[in-house]
């Protein structure tokens, strides 16, 4: 038996442990790619909670449990009323006696902590608040198909310091790739959070601000954005657009970047805002990618966790 581990966000990981889990969902993706689907995790159950919407995350984890040989159960908030019908430690106790792994998708990243500290089973986080890791899996695993290593990458965030930006910095100190942060001001991380998420850093990892977009792309071959009203934030909307303006993705900010560069969106997208059709249609764009790349990422990391013989 592994010893058990939960994944709430990539710094739960070490390094290493990222890039074998990487290198696990490129094998399994060339395997899926040529027509085979190994049974590698037969008779494993996968729970799903999820207190909010998915097309992707509740997707990815169905049919890539399918393909390893498991199963899944998607549990939403209204079926099980956690922390309201049911104690967070009565569920967990319960839930985790009957399934071999937890994904849960939260409102709070509070709650999937005070969840994982109940939990015998693995628990891995699908979203929250604070960080998105399956999200940054997915990411790395589309820039390395692109570029064919991390060598000579350089990546640049353009809008809201959210979670998944977080959870893409954790990635990019982890595998020592230089990161630009383009956030206009009252949205960017705080110093706190920017020494949590580079507490694993490596060499060739560096981590600077710039409040130009045009100057945050120069050098830059990986161009990413988010929405710029998350799910949470509808009251916010009016002002979140009007502070975010200047931080559209289009074209002529596409321009700044380097030749080879490609554009990045975690989905979903609202269209004439954040990013410009001409960008997302684009053939910069990788946004097709990236999304598909969110099963076979998360069939990686889901067999490093739960097959036995899995280093």
């Amino acid at each position: 038996m592994k010893p058990l581990r939960h994944i709430l966000t990539l710094s739960d990981l070490t390094a290493e442990e990222l890039k074998t889990i990487l290198e696990t969902a490129e094998k399994i993706k060339a395997d899926f790619k040529a027509g085979s689907r190994p049974k590698l995790l037969e008779g494993k159950v996968l729970g799903l909670i999820f207190e909010k919407m998915s097309l992707r995350t509740r997707v990815s984890f169905e049919a890539g449990m399918t393909h390893l040989g498991g199963g899944s159960m998607l549990l939403e908030e209204q079926h099980i009323g956690l922390g309201k019908r049911e104690s967070i430690k009565d569920v967990s106790h319960v839930l985790s006696s009957m399934v071999d792994c937890i994904a849960f998708r939260a409102k709070s990243h509070k709650t999937v902590e005070e969840f994982a500290s109940y939990s015998s089973v693995p628990v891995i986080n699908a979203l929250t608040d604070k960080s998105h890791p399956c999200q940054a899996l997915a990411d790395m695993l589309t820039i390395k198909e692109e570029f064919g290593s991390f060598d000579d990458v350089k990546i640049a965030w353009v809008g809201d310091s959210n979670n998944v930006a977080a959870s893409f910095i954790e990635a990019a100190a982890m595998l020592g790739v230089p990161f630009v942060v383009s956030s206009p001001e009252g949205y960017a991380f705080s110093k706190e959070e920017i020494d949590a998420l580079t507490v694993r850093r490596q060499p060739g990892f560096s981590l600077s601000f710039v409040s130009d977009p045009k100057a945050a792309v120069r050098d830059c071959n990986v161009v990413c954005t988010d929405v710029w009203v998350s799910m949470g934030q509808e009251s916010e909307n009016e002002e979140r657009v009007k502070a975010f303006s200047q931080y559209q993705v289009n074209a002529d900010l596409m321009k700044a970047a380097r030749e080879d560069a490609i554009f990045m969106h975690c989905l979903p997208a609202r269209r004439g805002l954040e990013v410009t059709d001409e960008v997302i249609d684009s053939k910069q764009s990788r946004i097709v990618e990236e999304a598909s790349n969110r099963m076979h990422a998360q069939k990686g990391l889901l067999v490093w966790l739960l097959q036995d013989d899995a280093q």
